[in-house]
């Protein structure tokens, strides 16, 4: 077998687990509105485990819902009664061989008082973390006490309910964590000041789940071994806290990183190169004889592989690669690597769970819905019909792959000599990168799948009419979207698409870049390494609320580093022949940029223009993604997979619509 240390058996503690690749755990929202496991639930977790993966570790899971609520559907064990849940969930990951682990949780001070009805928060000291803002009120130690019997009490629960082992969250700020941070734990009785003082809570979980669980209770701890945090843990005290926890007796590390003060380096944005903190676990492995696992940005199949034929790790966690893709190690096994969806890093999954909705995936449309749309019914033989699509970007291949999975028969019309349309526009290198991971994966499906791609063809209603299709998706995208100001069209203003797509070179000059976003800072980098004089100017689109603040200050810092004059808070006024006019927000005063080029990324606008022609000679057609207006990969695929899976009943309500 090509992969053959990705498929050997691995064992943690005495439990043998069918191959390496481990689903670590991610908050989905899915649970109920009490904690409960609910059939969504369910069926996002059995996907992955019919995927092949080797074993789950389910989210974290709260021990005590008054105080250690992280997340607005978070699921519980603090109660007897969340366990029929638990077991159904055991159940169904069982199904496929798979095995299942609960990761044990309490937030301390990364709650908010919002979460846990107004009351305040608590810590091991009343050490505010920054993200949060809120001030913790200390534990008592009697508090401490009866949160390690709580800890203990959840793992008997999920011993009960079926689940073959426990992970303690120890990791990521979090109120284990906390306890183990020289920055978070400032205490000065036997639960803070020494080493082995701030090791004692987390030893009394340790040992109270091996005293009610048993010896072969499989237990791994998750660490952040490097807080990324001015007086936090850093790898050196990773390290010891790690070979301190095998004396204790775990069977498993799960080595990470970061708090909600170093989100940034806990969740990563589209700028880290695949597996960057792969070496704190090959630091780890080095100190430590029990089962390590490594995480972070793992996606391609070799990667994993040679993570651990180089010994780095004994286990690969993937975590958002399962988001969008559950089949991967399927896929992986059977040598259609090609095929793996891979992520792309886009934090669309963190911001739909942060935004109070459950976890969706930019490129999977099915993620967290598993249950509204299950696998595909082909047509009868007898209903084979032609479906034309004009767009060849993310919306309209999706929809061209999920109608050829359904059986129909694809057209598909692309004005340009290549497929992936606004993708393209993605230029920082590494994010580039995971972006063509995306445009390879829906390229090579519609070869896959024989659906009939005709490049460089702009369709007209006549290439349209002639097939004379059952229906027809216009995914023709949008167009730069220019802002309403004197001036927008003078010679000198240019859009981004004229310097990413059609390379127009400008050099040495003095350029004004007007915008924000992913694609926006891509093209101020891109006039900036050519040798001009850069003037960023920030104006806040709709793209740009798609990116978080972590991420848009590493791009802001990496803008500054290459001289780019960054301007923000100020809003465009007017353009000039020579200069580009704007206003402070905040004073009112206004400033002049000189500016011999112009160049605007503000996003872009519906580009749609066969819809109206095309209305009286077609029954059955249908816009979707940027042609429609929605403007984000997310919003796109979505549009193309539920308008193919639900082809047939969209045409069948508007023909019912049509007789009222």
């Amino acid at each position: 077998m090509h992969y053959k240390n990705t498929f050997k058996q691995g064992k943690i503690g005495n439990l043998t687990l069918k191959n390496r690749i481990v689903m670590p755990p991610m908050g989905t929202n899915l649970a109920g509105i009490e904690g409960e496991v609910t059939d969504h639930l369910i069926a996002y977790y059995e996907e992955r485990a019919k995927g092949g993966t080797g074993l789950i570790i389910v989210e974290f899971t709260c021990i005590e819902y008054e105080y250690g609520k992280g997340f607005v559907r978070q699921l519980r064990l603090d109660e007897d009664r969340f366990i029929p849940g638990i077991h159904r969930l055991a159940n169904a990951i069982h199904k496929y061989g798979a095995k299942a682990f609960v990761q044990i949780h309490h937030a301390g001070r990364q709650s908010n008082s919002s979460l846990i009805n107004g009351k305040q928060i608590v810590a091991p000291s009343n050490v505010a973390c920054a993200a949060v803002g809120e001030e913790p009120r200390e534990l008592t130690t009697k508090e401490i006490k009866e949160l390690v019997n709580k800890f203990v009490q959840a793992a008997v629960r999920c011993k009960q309910a079926g689940i073959d082992g426990v992970e303690v969250h120890g990791a990521h700020g979090y109120l284990i964590n906390q306890f183990l941070s020289p920055e978070a734990n400032v205490r000065t009785d036997e639960y803070g000041g020494s080493f082995e003082n701030r090791m004692r809570f987390l030893k009394e979980i340790i040992v109270g789940i091996r005293e009610k669980c048993g010896e072969d209770y499989p237990i791994t701890v998750r660490l952040s071994v490097d807080e990324f945090i001015d007086g936090g843990i850093d790898l050196e005290l990773g390290k010891a806290i790690c070979r301190y926890l095998e004396k204790l007796g775990v069977d498993g590390l799960h080595i990470s990183c970061g708090t909600y003060d170093s989100m940034d380096k806990m969740i990563e944005s589209p700028l880290f190169e695949q597996g960057w903190r792969v070496y704190l676990a090959e630091e780890v492995k080095k100190e430590v004889n029990i089962p390590v696992i490594t995480v972070g940005s793992i996606r391609e199949p070799q990667f994993v592989e040679n993570i651990l034929a180089e010994e780095k790790a004994d286990f690969v966690a993937i975590g958002r690669g399962l988001i969008a893709d559950p089949e991967w190690v399927k896929k992986t096994k059977e040598g259609r690597e090609a095929e793996i969806r891979k992520c792309i890093n886009c934090l669309h999954c963190l911001h739909s769970v942060t935004g109070n909705l459950h976890v969706r995936c930019s490129i999977n449309a099915r993620t967290g819905r598993e249950l509204e749309f299950k696998e595909l019914q082909r047509l009868p033989s007898n209903k084979n019909r032609h479906v034309v699509i004009v767009g060849g970007g993310p919306g309209g291949m999706e929809a061209a792959r999920t109608l050829s999975l359904k059986g129909y028969d694809v057209t598909l019309f692309e004005k340009e000599n290549k497929l992936g349309g606004q993708l393209h526009l993605v230029s920082d290198p590494i994010y580039r990168k995971k972006m063509t991971w995306h445009i390879s994966y829906l390229s090579n499906e519609m070869k896959r799948l024989n659906i009939d791609v005709r490049l460089n063809t702009e369709a007209t209603v006549e290439d349209i009419t002639a097939y004379n299709p059952y229906a027809v998706l216009l995914a023709t995208g949008g167009r730069p979207r220019l802002p309403q100001v004197e001036g927008n069209d003078l010679e000198h203003v240019y859009t981004y698409e004229d310097v990413v797509l059609q390379g127009k070179v400008f050099t040495k000059n003095k350029v004004t870049v007007v915008g924000s976003g992913m694609t926006c800072h891509g093209t101020v980098r891109r006039l900036a390494e050519a040798g001009n004089a850069v003037t960023f100017v920030e104006i806040p689109t709709k793209a740009s609320k798609r990116i978080g603040s972590d991420t848009r200050q590493r791009l802001l810092d990496k803008l500054k580093n290459i001289n780019v004059d960054i301007v923000t808070d100020h809003k465009l006024e007017r353009i000039l022949p020579n200069s580009t006019i704007v206003q402070d927000l905040v004073s009112g005063k206004y400033r002049e940029i000189e500016s011999e080029y112009v160049i605007v990324a503000m996003g872009i606008e519906a580009y749609n223009p066969l819809e109206e022609p095309l209305r009286d000679k077609m029954e059955n057609m249908f816009v979707l993604g940027d042609a429609v207006g929605y403007g984000s990969l997310g919003e796109a695929t979505r549009d193309g997979f539920e308008k193919a899976y639900l082809l047939e009943s969209i045409v069948t309500q508007d023909r019912e619509k049509g007789k009222l």
